[in-house]
């Protein structure tokens, strides 16, 4: 049930790796602290399945894909609708974009949070707009044993002609009543070489 064995290890098949340092698929533009402290300059960005010990790395983040914890049975059917996957050839862009929300974001109850991420700040409504161009994997940090700087990574990836709707998107997000526990938040703009290219 998302895991697999292999040499009698066990490997949890829903954790990711995002290792910031000098290898990577990825080739990092930007690093830019939209709130709080920001992560280290790097050059590029590996993204791999599993917690991976990168010798080299300046820094690492991990997290795990879960269900979806605010969202009713229609706005999930919406959203499965329509989201595009990872890995489209197309998109050459990217963007890692951890999170921590404050201590009174988790103090709340959880129906509390979801008034204030749906009923106020339209999250869900709002990401629909964008979809398919603006694909994206939320990744849980706070559900690992090892103590993580970060709650969320929110992975997006789009073509470059989407990037500007992206922008819009964060711009919309970070408008909203939700935005107001946030208290960390770190963007990384990320490029790769399209497919086939030298």
């Amino acid at each position: 049930m998302g895991r697999r064995f292999s040499r009698n290890v066990m490997v949890n098949q829903r954790l990711f790796s995002f290792i910031g340092g000098a290898e990577g698929a990825w080739s990092v533009v930007e690093i830019r602290a939209f709130r709080g402290a920001p992560l280290a300059t790097v050059d590029r960005l590996q993204v791999r399945s599993g917690r991976v010990a990168a010798e080299h790395a300046v820094w690492s983040l991990s997290g795990v894909t879960s269900n979806m914890r605010y969202t009713t049975r229609t706005e999930q059917g919406a959203l499965g609708s329509v989201q595009a996957g990872l890995g489209r050839t197309e998109a050459t862009c990217a963007a890692l974009i951890p999170i921590r929300k404050s201590g009174a974001w988790w103090d709340l109850p959880q129906d509390e949070r979801r008034a204030i991420f749906e009923d106020q700040s339209r999250h869900t409504s709002i990401g629909l707009r964008y979809l398919p161009p603006v694909a994206r994997r939320l990744h849980h940090c706070r559900d690992l044993e090892t103590p993580e700087p970060f709650d969320f990574l929110t992975w997006f990836e789009f073509a470059p002609e989407h990037e500007r709707a992206f922008d819009d998107l964060l711009a919309e997000l970070r408008a909203t009543r939700e935005w107001d526990f946030v208290e960390r938040e770190v963007e990384i703009r990320l490029r790769r070489q399209p497919a086939g290219s030298d």
